[in-house]
């Protein structure tokens, strides 16, 4: 099994340094999450800028919200991020539930998970190297596609694993965590696909003194807002060696084929103490 970090958000100067260290640490994957109305950056330029600037480490979108996007220049963006990183980049997709996030995208939240799956029906053709329509040619530099993974709770959700992705992201603790590796398993087998679906968990860390705690619970509670899941989610931070390993030793007997360890606070020593634990 391995590890990964999410890279925090409120300090967009600094994502470049947490991704050289990391990148010279034991981690496999970097991650990035996505909004729209809210004030991170934008996952594909800035993993495109973070592919730069490393060598070996994997970059990953988690979750890009894909109905938000033109499904064209999706293709097109993923496509080009996957090739000039050098095959590096998975694209974690999802489709959110915040209204002013479609509202702002001039799309209806309500279709979500209709055009999400229009949406995959369409990349997988233009990633094949088809063209676009009669009167207009490929998008995409060559045929090929990123490695992908879903983000998703509900069956019909889950389902896209072995519709149209490579593996799953449960970002839900441990207690929950197994029934949904193993529908996607079952799922996965009742599709006839071969082998076995990428299994990957996620939680939010903070290691470090107090106030590298605090803040990163105001992050989570500011990045979802208030009401009851962002207490949940900040609630459920975990914050000491001992509460990160015994996470990642609980997802690791569940199955999981990587840990993403998601940060939210800002200060970059997190890196080297995550890279210290003995996970």
């Amino acid at each position: 099994m391995t590890i990964g970090i999410g890279l925090p958000v409120a300090d967009i100067p600094a994502l470049l340094d947490w991704a050289r260290r990391a990148d010279a640490g034991p981690f496999r994957t970097l991650g990035l999450l996505d909004r729209l109305v809210y004030d991170n950056p934008e996952p594909l330029v800035a993993l495109a800028a973070v592919a730069g600037a490393t060598r070996r480490i994997r970059v990953q979108t988690e979750v890009l919200l894909a109905p938000l996007r033109d499904t064209v220049l999706l293709a097109k963006q993923a496509a080009t991020l996957d090739r000039v990183s050098g095959g590096r980049f998975t694209l974690g997709l999802g489709v959110g539930g915040r209204p002013d996030d479609y509202r702002a995208a001039g799309q209806d939240v309500r279709r979500r998970g209709h055009r999400l799956d229009e949406q995959m029906a369409e990349l997988g053709r233009l990633w094949s190297g088809e063209p676009h329509c009669a009167h207009a040619g490929p998008v995409v530099p060559g045929p090929g596609r990123p490695e992908i993974l879903f983000g998703a709770f509900r069956p019909p959700a889950l389902r896209r694993v072995a519709r149209f992705g490579d593996g799953f992201l449960g970002a839900t603790p441990p207690r929950y965590l197994g029934r949904l590796f193993r529908t996607v398993e079952q799922m996965w087998a009742d599709a006839g696909r071969a082998g076995r679906p990428r299994l990957v968990a996620q939680g939010n860390v903070a290691l470090g003194p107090a106030a590298v705690v605090e803040q990163a619970r105001a992050e989570i509670l500011r990045y979802y807002g208030p009401g009851e899941y962002a207490a949940q989610a900040a609630a459920g931070l975990l914050g000491t060696p001992a509460a990160i390993g015994g996470f990642v030793a609980e997802c690791r007997d569940l199955g999981a084929d990587e840990v993403m360890l998601y940060c939210w606070a800002t200060d970059p020593e997190q890196v080297d103490r995550l890279a210290d634990l003995p996970v």
